[in-house]
């Protein structure tokens, strides 16, 4: 009783919603008014960016501490923090890297937790930890994962002869100009060492003189203060006081009054040399072979991307009118520019898909089509408006959200329409067949609409990171549907009580005239005979469903493919303790070779003053470059979502590389494949050539980790995995960071010797840091110009670059003062050291990692390995663990399980409740194997792999043809309440349902055409997945609905 009621509930309300809309013209029409102005006030004002928005709880925490060894850093920096870190709360995963001078500390908490908040606590706890780490540091910072931290701009100041200070001017006047506009969240400089005044002690003065070390260096600290001198009243008055404060000049710096012996009173000058002086060079930068520094800009979250490149191209263009003569400036990297070219192909294609929807809507005729068109602008625009009030912004997966729900919004409408039109070829009026019409299929449309939301809706709460990346996609597509049910049982109903003519051919157009032909023709003959051969029909489509399924392996699976962006990068590391100067000309080798491959629109002849940007669009054969950006000792600035490369090291070079626009996929893989062969043999360096991916970042498709201890035990099996990996066909850039062990100096220290002549061990490591790396005693502000200068105390130096030179004629003060020589206490020994030591939950580790060559999948290579790695024997407390994508895929389906249950019993519960009998709810799942035989077959056609994106489209297909069953299969029962005979009602619903569902299945399938035919490695696939399952299943589950229908033979309640 309770269903029939509820029945009787819907089909009520269903019937008095259209009937409002149809009595109540202009009350519908303001509404349709105040939707479309809610639309276009969102797609105006909502924010714009290439890609979504997220911020994972995941910070970065780098550490560098120049001169330090590993071992070193391990047990100074890393371990301390570490050990404080780790008593946070919730941590998914804490790793680290020690190397030469730098610790990297890697932390992620759980998916789910407040960024913000965790952000404050491992800030908190980093700076409790700052007493225990070395007090001369370099740097100390924490990065926070967020997609504002990529860089939206990165621009080259040129010249081959400008002087760096002169170079670093002009760049911080841009960069303070950049950080004036309201939507850039920071402006940051790179390539130029910075200027430092340099106290080069002269120690064999100081020790005649019997002045130590550490007089200098307290003087130095005591005069670089300011102490606040307090307040005094004056009569009714409070007057601040301020003392003389610190340093103004570097005059000042050398006029430091020092306590000579016996009471005697010397200057700085007199001990030391005290000049200005640039610091050690660590990062070297390049455009297309030239010299430069970079500037770059970030962009804060919630922008419109589009307004603020506009004013960042205005204040670079106010910026250049006084950049002097000898320099120039390029634009190497513009988001803006990429959006932009993003959003309009995006336009073409949505273009595109409405015009292949409307074809489809010819058998309606033009005023039936009219109707359903106006659905489009009306569901897209709330479904913009609910999109924007859930802080999404436009970006290229919520437009792929947008024009995949274009061909599925109209459905709703297209099964209303021409039920209306039907109704109207009765004999009815306008009005009683929009109200009757849509009271019919109502409940029908319902249950599509519900089985549709049911299988986009759980892809919304996707977790880990893949879930963050994706979700605007599927919530677009959720919105736009549930719009669509709205629009179809008010709007359409109203517009085709205004709109659709009463005098109708009761055959309909000359276009549905056609389609029925052909129906009975053809299709309505076939189901005839399978109606009479139901058993076999079943076999048969069995056999088609598993002969097909066992192909399915042939497609491969990869998690994420790769960018289509016509850009790659190429990471440079030579061998272990190799210094910047050689590095610089391995890259200038590289430099030389991408030369060769530059279009002529960006030869250097164009890095002149005054040049104009030039533009170059690939037209046919072999890929060319643009612009080439050269990085030496370090990665390039950030410019892509999931590269986060930016340590420090003098034996790493990185260069990112554009190629012109328009460039096809395809030749940039033949472009990246030519040059990895003329870079596998260089001497020195390892040159790795590698595309940008998709999805979430991993450190390679291959890796496999072993824990362990003993560095020496870790780094034997760490060969055997190397050489596993070498041997296995497909693999390229095998990296092995352990397998050599660098040599290192030591300063032995002769302990007993040293304590006695009253040596402090604590003051021999000072003095030699000081030689070595210099002490920075902090900064003073200069009175001239503003600018912050570090104040470095070291020896005399022939140059930034520190030599053996350094230790010679070093003196060390005892106690009492004495100078003794560095010598009689210390020697300089070799010492072999690690190249890192990483650790993965505060236990050690390493990692052993490798590429995959073009033509190869990393799924299928990490399958083998995986049994390989499961048959090698590990030493006792050694284990291993397959990481790369492996450990991606795991995180990225983890929660796909849940879901696709959820998927399959909400999709369970809507059909019982609809159909309220378990027969009619397996007759309507039954397409659902039919679907995955198209979408298998076109992904071998394609050539696309099995990836997280089409699973994503398989889950979605499932919905999408379980709305076509429903319609089937409810005006079934329809026909057979009315007291027709089970064949003549199967016969009759698949005749005259059969023009709807392919209707609506042609509008998809349209709407999907130009997402396909992009050849987007990220979206593409979904979109072919979704088109090969709607073909087969639109044309199989005809025939095998009908007949399953037959065999189970449900009441009909």
């Amino acid at each position: 009783m309770s269903i029939q009621l509820l029945t009787i509930y819907h089909s009520s309300f269903e019937m008095k919603i259209a009937e409002f809309s149809v009595n109540n013209p202009q009350f519908t029409f303001i509404v349709f008014c105040f939707v479309m102005a809610l639309g276009l006030g969102s797609m105006f004002n909502m924010p714009r960016a290439e890609d979504p928005k997220f911020a994972p709880p995941g910070y970065n925490i780098v550490v560098v501490y120049p001169g330090a060894g590993p071992a070193e850093i391990e047990d100074k920096i890393t371990d301390k923090l570490e050990s404080r870190l780790s008593a946070l709360e919730n941590i998914d995963r804490m790793r680290s890297l020690s190397f030469n001078g730098i610790s990297v500390l890697t932390m992620e908490f759980k998916h789910g937790e407040d960024a913000d908040k965790k952000y404050e606590e491992v800030v908190r706890e980093v700076n409790a930890a700052r007493a225990e780490l070395p007090q001369d540091i370099y740097r100390l910072q924490i990065q926070k994962f967020s997609s504002s931290d990529v860089s939206i701009l990165q621009g080259a100041i040129v010249s081959e002869n400008a002087s760096w200070a002169d170079l670093r001017r002009e760049a911080e006047r841009l960069e303070e100009a950049l950080e004036k506009i309201p939507g850039i969240k920071a402006a940051d400089t790179w390539g130029f060492p910075k200027r430092e005044v340099r106290i080069a002690l002269n120690l064999p003065k100081m020790a005649a003189e019997n002045v130590p070390a550490s007089r200098v260096l307290g003087a130095l600290q005591s005069e670089n203060i300011s102490i606040p001198g307090g307040s005094v009243s004056v009569g009714d008055r409070t007057f601040n006081v301020e003392t003389s404060g610190d340093y103004q000049s570097i005059e000042e710096v050398r006029n430091t009054l020092i306590n000579g012996q016996n009471g005697r009173v010397l200057y700085l000058r007199d001990l030391a040399k005290v000049d200005w002086a640039y610091e050690e060079n660590r990062h070297l930068a390049r455009v297309n072979g030239t010299r430069c520094v970079w500037v770059t800009a970030r962009m804060k979250d919630e922008q419109n991307i589009f307004e603020v490149g506009k004013s960042v191209n205005s204040k670079v263009a106010a910026w250049r009118v006084d950049l002097p003569k000898s320099m120039d400036y390029t634009k190497v990297f513009d988001q803006n520019d990429s959006v932009s070219k993003r959003l309009t192909r995006f336009a073409k294609d949505f273009g595109i898909a409405i015009l292949l929807v409307l074809l489809t809507l010819l058998p309606l005729g033009w005023r039936a089509a009219l109707v359903v068109m106006v659905s489009i602008p009306l569901s897209i625009a709330i479904g913009l408006f609910a999109l924007d009030q859930l802080g999404y912004s436009l970006n290229q997966l919520s437009i792929v959200g947008l024009i995949i729900a274009l061909g599925i919004l109209v459905d709703d409408s297209i099964v209303v329409v021409e039920n209306i039109e039907r109704w109207l070829r009765e004999g009815h009026s306008r009005r009683d067949a929009a109200i009757l019409a849509t009271k019919q299929i109502g409940l029908a449309v319902l249950g599509c609409t519900a089985t549709l939301v049911l299988a986009f809706l759980p892809l919304v709460f996707l977790p880990e990171a893949s879930g963050d990346f994706i979700r605007s996609l599927p919530l677009a597509v959720v919105l736009c549907v549930l719009a669509s049910l709205f629009v179809s049982l008010t709007i359409v109903p109203f517009l085709s009580s205004r709109v659709l003519s009463e005098h109708h051919d009761p055959r309909g157009n000359i276009f549905l005239r056609g389609l029925k032909w052909l129906i009975s023709g053809t299709y309505a003959r076939l189901l005839h005979k399978a109606l009479d051969w139901p058993k076999t029909t079943m076999l048969v489509a069995a056999v088609i469903f598993f002969g097909v399924l066992g192909l399915a392996g042939k497609a491969g699976f990869a998690v994420f493919p790769a960018s289509e962006r016509p850009m790659f990068y190429i990471d440079i590391e030579a061998a272990a303790g190799t210094n910047l100067e050689q590095t610089n000309r391995i890259t200038q080798m590289v430099d030389s070779v991408l030369n060769e491959y530059v279009a002529p629109e960006f030869r250097a002849q164009h890095l002149l003053p005054d040049s104009l940007e030039p533009v170059s669009k690939y037209k046919e054969g072999k890929a060319r470059i643009t612009w080439y950006a050269t990085n030496v000792g370090r990665g390039n600035p950030r410019i892509y979502y999931n590269v986060i490369r930016e340590v420090e090291a003098f034996d790493y070079g990185q260069i990112f590389v554009q190629l012109q626009e328009k460039t096809p996929p395809p030749v940039k893989i033949a472009l990246i494949d030519e040059l990895r062969e003329k870079f596998k043999n260089v001497p020195g360096a390892v040159i790795n050539v590698k595309d940008f991916e998709q999805g979430p970042p991993i450190e390679a498709p291959i890796a496999i980790h072993t824990f362990g201890e003993n560095l020496d035990t870790l780094r034997g099996i760490a060969l055997r995995v190397e050489n596993l990996l070498a041997e296995t066909e497909g693999t390229i850039y095998i990296d092995n960071p352990i397998a050599t062990v660098k040599t290192d100096l030591q300063i032995k220290i002769n302990k007993d010797k040293a304590a006695t002549m009253g040596i402090p061990v604590a003051e021999i490591d000072r003095m030699v840091r000081l030689a070595i790396a210099g002490l920075n005693l902090g900064a003073f502000t200069a009175e001239a110009d503003g600018e912050d200068y570090n104040l470095t105390v070291t020896v005399p130096k022939s140059g930034a670059n520190t030599t053996l030179d350094a230790l010679q004629n070093l003196y060390i003060n005892n106690i009492p003062g004495t100078a003794i020589p560095l010598s009689q206490v210390a020697e300089v020994v070799f010492k072999p050291s690690p190249n890192y030591i990483q650790h993965y939950n505060k236990e050690r580790f390493t990692g052993v990692t490798a590429f995959v060559k073009s033509g190869f999948l990393a799924a299928e290579l990490n399958r083998d390995l995986g049994k390989k790695m499961a048959e090698m024997k590990m030493p006792e407390g050694y284990s291993y663990r397959m990481a790369g994508e492996v450990e991606s895929a795991e995180r990225s389906f983890s929660g796909l399980g849940p879901i696709i249950l959820l998927t399959i019993f909400g999709l369970l519960a809507v059909l019982i409740l609809e159909f309220k009998t378990f027969k009619s709810t397996i007759i309507v799942l039954s397409v659902i194997p039919l679907g995955i035989i198209g979408a298998i077959l076109i992904l071998l056609a394609t050539g696309y792999p099995f990836s997280f994106t089409v699973v994503v489209g398989l889950i979605a297909l499932m919905g999408i043809e379980v709305k076509n069953s429903i319609l089937l299969v409810d005006f079934t029962n329809q026909l057979r309440a009315e007291g027709r005979a089970l064949d003549e009602a199967i016969q009759e619903a698949g005749e005259i349902r059969f023009v709807p569902i392919l209707l609506t299945s042609l509008t998809a399938i349209g709407g999907l055409t130009p997402i396909a035919v992009e050849e987007n490695p990220l979206y593409s696939p979904l979109a072919y997945v979704l088109i090969g399952g709607l073909i087969s299943s639109t044309l199989l589950s005809r025939i095998v609905t009908p007949v399953l229908y037959k065999l189970l033979s449900p009441r009909v309640v």
